[in-house]
């Protein structure tokens, strides 16, 4: 049987993301308000951020490892049986832009290479998105496919689906963002095939299976989380029913 998270790793998952949102909203109205510029406020977001999540986890569960964006890495992950994956502030550079709402927090908990629970904060939003309880799966929608995309730097793979699926494109910023707005039933695919690392998507994919979503690599194999290397370069987030599609369209991508 493969492990699996207690409730209590739902509940603290979701809490982190919340309280890590509280702290980056209070940070970011200073900047708002002409206190500080954008580029204190980024770094102070990211470095303060951190610094709440890792020390939580430490009180909550001292047993566990922690593998975060804002720290060097620590090789006892690889043998420890539960292991966080965090993104302190999933996407700086709209953190730093007043009223941008497509940022977040990662927080999850991965298992056996699996992420068994986790949270996704949308503190721009005012939500938090987690494991248990669920997202419902995103309404029905008859329209074209609404495919979300880096609103500065698409990857070739999104521009080459854009084209065969005949899709409307919707610029957004985090990698959070993104496949919350699939989740959230704003948008129907994610795709990404420009680099990117285990704490990028760890959470959001955690999110996104409980909401009944598909989720793997861009070939189709499964997202595997806690290597050694933590680079994990592609990542598809989409509709169940889309999956299939989605996916020949992105083999004919890759050759």
């Amino acid at each position: 049987m493969p492990p699996s998270a207690r409730p209590i790793d739902h509940a603290l998952a979701a809490d982190l993301a919340g309280r890590a949102a509280d702290l980056l909203l209070e940070l970011r109205r200073q900047l708002d308000v002409g206190h500080y510029d954008a580029t204190y406020v980024r770094n102070a977001g990211d470095e303060r951020s951190h610094e709440l999540l890792t020390r939580a986890l430490a009180e909550d569960c001292p047993d566990d490892v922690v593998l975060s964006e804002e720290a060097a890495d620590d090789p006892a992950r690889l043998t420890a049986e539960r292991v966080w994956i965090i993104d302190p502030l999933d996407g700086t550079r709209e953190y730093g832009e007043p009223g941008r709402t497509d940022w977040a927090v990662h927080v999850a908990l991965v298992m056996a290479g699996s992420p068994v629970a986790g949270a996704v904060a949308l503190p721009g939003l005012g939500l938090v998105l987690g494991t248990d309880p669920a997202p419902p799966p995103p309404p029905a929608w008859n329209g074209p496919v609404r495919l979300v995309v880096s609103r500065t730097r698409p990857p070739a793979a999104a521009s080459f689906l854009a084209e065969r699926l005949d899709a409307d494109l919707v610029p957004m910023g985090s990698a959070g963002a993104k496949a919350m707005a699939v989740v959230l039933g704003e948008a129907d695919v994610y795709v990404h095939s420009g680099g990117q690392y285990e704490w990028d998507s760890c959470a959001p994919v955690a999110v996104a299976r409980a909401a009944g979503l598909h989720t793997s690599r861009i070939d189709g194999g499964p997202l595997v989380y806690n290597n050694p290397d933590p680079y994990l370069p592609d990542l598809l987030v989409c509709r169940r029913e889309l999956a299939g599609p989605v996916l020949e369209a992105l083999a004919e991508f890759r050759g």
